[in-house]
């Protein structure tokens, strides 16, 4: 697995083995996955990075805009190369865990409302909307049948 360095949207990091590692694996996939799910790729892959390793990578990158993160059910974090270049928020299936980017200027404005109110400045916030797909709904209604 190789793919070039991606661009850096915040500070700069060294490119190492490991990060590439790291950013080609999560370029091969389209679903959100753990820390210990990628480690655990990379290792069938023969790439030589220990867990604490992409732990570390994955935070970076997470701070560098280049991933996004949400929580799991079982509040585990999860990881995708995020495809939006701009803040955003995600629809989460409970059942399958598909992921939708999605764009909400409602809730930008509300966030900013509230912080304001409250006295607060610079305000950022995180959503995720967790229900079930399309595709999880109809199996869902067609084995209630």
């Amino acid at each position: 697995m190789s793919t070039p360095a991606p661009e850096r949207r915040g500070s700069e990091q060294r490119v190492t083995k490991q990060r590439l590692a790291v950013t080609a694996a999560l370029g091969m996939v389209d679903d959100f996955v753990s820390a210990q799910e990628l480690h655990r790729w990379l290792m069938d892959d023969g790439a030589k990075v220990s867990l604490a390793t992409v732990y570390r990578l994955l935070q970076s990158l997470a701070e560098d805009g280049l991933v996004d993160v949400l929580r799991g059910l079982e509040g585990e974090a999860m990881y995708r190369q995020c495809r939006a270049e701009h803040h955003h928020h995600h629809l989460v299936c409970r059942k399958c865990g598909k992921a939708v980017e999605i764009e909400a200027p409602a809730v930008e404005a509300w966030a900013t409302r509230v912080a304001r109110e409250n006295g607060f400045s610079d305000p950022s916030h995180t959503v995720e909307i967790y229900g079930l797909c399309p595709a999880c709904t109809a199996t869902a209604a067609a084995g209630a049948a």
